[in-house]
């Protein structure tokens, strides 16, 4: 399991605890130093002596790469921001299940739905629920009733 941290914090961290044996510290003593196991000092300590400062750099976490690389998620992003009418869809509201479709459709990627949160999740986007209002509804005369008819019923509801 990865520790807890920052890249730069851990690496920080074996910076010290090199540096901590270079003065004449036994690992047992910099692994209480540092708050680590004696067997990470150990390697650190290996590791350095066969590759110098480069062993203790900070490294980009692993992981499986994305199927969509940066590039072709911000374009799938102009995409979405055309709206999902301009896609072809009968209403303009996007769901996963939709966007799966069109990154299948666009870039030949194959993304569960349950997945497409996090492909969102890494453009900025969160998810949205639309409000419910009725196709019928008139915010012209909403507004004349809240300016001319909600003081007076206002002022009823209180007295």
């Amino acid at each position: 399991m990865r520790p807890a941290g920052s890249p730069e914090e851990l690496q920080r961290r074996r910076e010290r605890a090199i540096a901590l044996l270079k003065e004449g510290h036994a690992p047992v003593e910099v692994a209480q130093i540092v708050g680590v196991a004696r067997r990470s000092v150990r390697r650190w300590k290996s590791a350095y002596r066969r590759r110098g400062e480069s062993a203790l750099r900070a490294r980009k976490a692993s992981g499986r790469p994305w199927k969509l690389a940066a590039a072709r998620r911000r374009r799938l992003e102009r995409v979405l921001l055309k709206g999902a009418k301009a896609a072809g869809f009968p209403t303009g509201l996007w769901t996963c299940p939709r966007i799966a479709q069109v990154v299948r459709k666009q870039f030949g990627v194959s993304y569960h739905r349950t997945h497409i949160g996090r492909v969102l999740r890494s453009l900025g986007w969160s998810a949205q629920r639309p409000e419910r209002r009725a196709v019928e509804r008139d915010e012209e005369a909403i507004g004349r009733w809240i300016k001319e008819q909600w003081p007076r019923v206002k002022k009823n509801a209180i007295g």
